[in-house]
């Protein structure tokens, strides 16, 4: 299979770039087009992409992107990236620990002087490996309000909560408060709002032309996959919730051919500097979640696997990445269940089985 990759690739080489990006550059895979099945035909569908050397080869869509009027799902669908939204957040960290504006051991409270006195020894970097001990500020929301809340809106039911749930530092729990948070410490150094700076220092930088930390009335998502859900027999939209408007933890709208350009960016320095990149990957906490022996920042890492799920109402994602083979798989689903990542992990195998 490398070989035929390899000849793949210089063929593809050699169509004009508008050619090549507009193409489905891959023939059909019987094996894919297998596991894909259920995403396929007149229903809420899903986006794969597999790269190899940095080159596409697989990159598909099935099924329906807005399923009221049969708009079909391709590779520049933009879908709600929901957690996978966090290693955007923790690249901004990053970009400003870089500019000297941010250091990843300052208290959060530098920035963020609403915390109450139990979170006042929380670290940029425990926020960023989940392990600031901060509630979950969905536990905190009052479910008679069904107005969507923000990130400032996270910090103001945390500044009202003077208890952690452990001492920061000590323990892993997965925190979406956290990323908010640090999405507010993003505005507050910088000096302008989160979507802007994601789009001034990464996505523009990138080419990642419609992508975007999406803000209901502020900006227009293009080719936008909208959020279902199976109920009572049928598939319903299910494409907001109250959490949805939060930007720091799961915000982001992106499309396979973008994030594309996220994954290339992350073998060298044309976004982050290797210390960055370091940073990034290395283990910053043990984790007792399965298939996450570790989490570093924005990354969950299983030995050479690094990966993160994205799942919100409507939504289910993954980006699976192995650097020491230089293949990704990401599949984008606008549906509530199933979980992707095992099906990723499939997809994964049919290259790993083959390359030495």
């Amino acid at each position: 299979m490398r070989a035929a990759t390899a000849l793949f690739a210089a063929l593809l080489a050699l169509l004009p770039p508008t050619a090549s990006a507009a193409a489905a550059v891959a023939p059909p895979d019987t094996g894919i087009d297998g596991l894909m099945q259920a995403y396929d035909g007149q229903v809420p569908g899903a986006a794969v992409l597999v790269l190899l050397d940095g080159r596409p080869v697989f990159r598909r869509g099935y099924g329906l992107a807005v399923v009221e009027d049969a708009t079909a799902v391709t590779a520049a669908s933009n879908f709600r990236l929901a957690s996978i939204s966090k290693q955007f957040t923790a690249a901004a960290v990053l970009l400003l620990v870089e500019d000297g504006r941010l250091a990843l051991d300052q208290p959060a409270h530098r920035w963020l002087p609403e915390l109450p006195p139990a979170a006042a020894t929380i670290t940029l970097r425990q926020l960023l490996s989940h392990t600031s001990g901060l509630l979950d500020y969905e536990d905190l929301m009052d479910p008679a309000d069904t107005r969507q809340v923000h990130d400032a809106d996270v910090l103001a039911l945390l500044a009202r909560q003077d208890r952690v749930d452990f001492a920061p530092g000590t323990r892993y729990r997965y925190s979406n408060s956290g990323y908010a948070l640090l999405a507010l410490i993003v505005e507050r150094a910088s000096g302008i709002d989160y979507a802007s700076f994601l789009q001034q220092r990464i996505f523009a930088p990138l080419g990642m032309a419609h992508s975007v930390a999406h803000q209901d009335g502020v900006d227009a998502i293009a080719a936008r996959a909208y959020g279902y859900s199976w109920i009572d027999g049928h598939w319903q939209r299910t494409d907001q919730s109250t959490t949805s408007a939060v930007l720091g933890d799961g915000g982001i709208y992106a499309s396979l051919d973008d994030l594309a350009r996220w994954d290339a960016a992350l073998y060298d320095n044309r976004l982050l500097s290797a210390a960055s990149r370091r940073a990034m990957f290395s283990p910053a906490t043990a984790t007792p979640e399965p298939d996450v022996p570790h989490y570093g920042f924005g990354w969950r890492l299983n030995g050479r696997a690094q990966w993160h799920s994205g799942e919100s109402i409507g939504f289910r994602n993954v980006i699976l990445r192995y650097p020491d083979k230089h293949l990704t798989v990401i599949v984008l689903s606008n549906r509530n269940a199933p979980e992707p990542y095992p099906l990723a992990l499939k997809i994964a195998q049919r290259w790993l089985d083959t390359l030495q």
